[in-house]
């Protein structure tokens, strides 16, 4: 869901950064063979996660959630020559067109994939991330922050996805999911290890600064 007109939204994506061909390629497959294909990040968000990335020149990206491969690839943009994204995913149907991309890029030596339980897998990864990436199943979002959260370096940036749920946040009769996307929100906000800026685009995105 865009909270931001369909016009103003192009007109940005007009007058920013073009995708690279290959995410084109992949965004294209994933709506013709893949299933809720509304997952993978738009375009216009893949680039601020780019941007982003570059911004940070992070060594190592963890990113929770890999779906198609879009946004890692995206995050991909910013790593240090010998850095690494480790990107978790319990789907194992989708491997196959994420190694089909991964393979296509310049970064494929620098992603490891991570096939099951994040929350299994989280624990075992023994690094100091500077940039982190929630984006997977909501009713895990607090495990998820409170896993990865030690292990992102002061000054590191976590990004967290899909926090405006559709608008649905803003309902009075509220599903679980969106229950849990309100209060993890609201326990974001209130924690005094990092800044936080939430911003409207697509289906929200917030942005955690760690002091």
């Amino acid at each position: 869901m865009n909270f931001i007109s369909d016009d103003i939204m192009n007109y940005a994506a007009d007058h920013s950064e073009a995708e690279p061909i290959l995410l084109k390629n992949l965004y294209r497959e994933t709506n013709l063979k893949v299933l809720n294909p509304r997952m993978i990040s738009s375009s216009f968000q893949g680039r601020l996660l780019s941007f982003l990335s570059k911004l940070i020149n992070p060594k190592y990206i963890l990113e929770v959630g890999t779906y198609t491969g879009y946004s890692s690839l995206c995050l991909c943009e910013g790593l240090k020559k010998n850095g690494e994204i480790h990107t978790i995913d319990k789907n194992e149907e989708l491997s196959t067109i994420q190694r089909k991309y991964f393979n296509k890029s310049v970064f494929k030596n620098q992603i490891v994939q991570h096939l099951g339980n994040a929350i299994n897998i989280i624990p075992k990864l023994n690094f100091d991330f500077d940039l982190i990436f929630i984006d997977a199943d909501k009713e895990n979002y607090i495990k998820y922050f409170d896993l990865v959260f030690p292990k992102l370096k002061s000054g590191g940036l976590l990004i967290t996805d899909n926090v405006l749920w559709s608008g649905k946040v803003l309902k009075k009769d509220l599903d679980r999911e969106t229950k849990i996307i309100k209060k993890y929100n609201s326990k974001l906000n209130k924690d005094k290890r990092i800044k936080n800026l939430l911003l409207p685009i697509r289906d929200g995105l917030t942005l955690s600064l760690k002091h």
